[in-house]
């Protein structure tokens, strides 16, 4: 599991471009957020609320990436049908979930499963990890982790 301080894991990301590897994206702050399932209630507001505040991000040159483990072709849907204006990236694989420490155990109505636990990361332009959200809950996440990107 990855902790404030240290340097992000260069993972590959695949995004709708292609493959990007995380070291290649140094230089520039970035907010890599991941979460469970494209086109589900929390994970649509989610993608929806860091699209609203995109331009924001932006003037403070950070760029957005959400990662699950659907497919690319997966998440092009979900970016056209909610005109999302953040990068997806595909992990399939889920080697990018494990090299974070999201890929957990989870349980729901006493059943246990493994799944993506809902966090973000803040990546400085040095590569290492500003900042950390775990558990996160929806509503406001996108205004804080914003809050703090300024800040870096």
């Amino acid at each position: 599991m990855v902790e404030v301080g240290e340097q992000a894991p260069d993972v590959a990301l695949l995004l709708a471009g292609g493959t990007e590897r995380l070291s290649a994206l140094t230089g520039k702050p970035l907010v890599l957020y991941f979460y469970p399932k494209d086109d589900t209630p929390g994970c649509t507001r989610e993608a929806q609320d860091f699209t609203g505040l995109a331009p924001e991000f932006a003037k403070a040159g950070v760029r957005i990436i959400g990662v699950s483990k659907d497919s690319a072709k997966r998440h092009a849907k979900f970016a056209d049908k909610y005109e999302l204006a953040v990068d997806l990236a595909a992990d399939e694989s889920g080697a990018v979930c494990e090299a974070f420490g999201v890929w957990v155990e989870k349980s729901l109505y006493g059943r246990q499963y493994m799944g993506i636990a809902r966090a973000t990361f803040l990546i400085g332009a040095d590569g290492r990890i500003a900042q950390i959200w775990r558990k996160v809950k929806v509503a406001g996440h996108a205004d804080a982790v914003l809050a703090a990107a300024k800040a870096l």
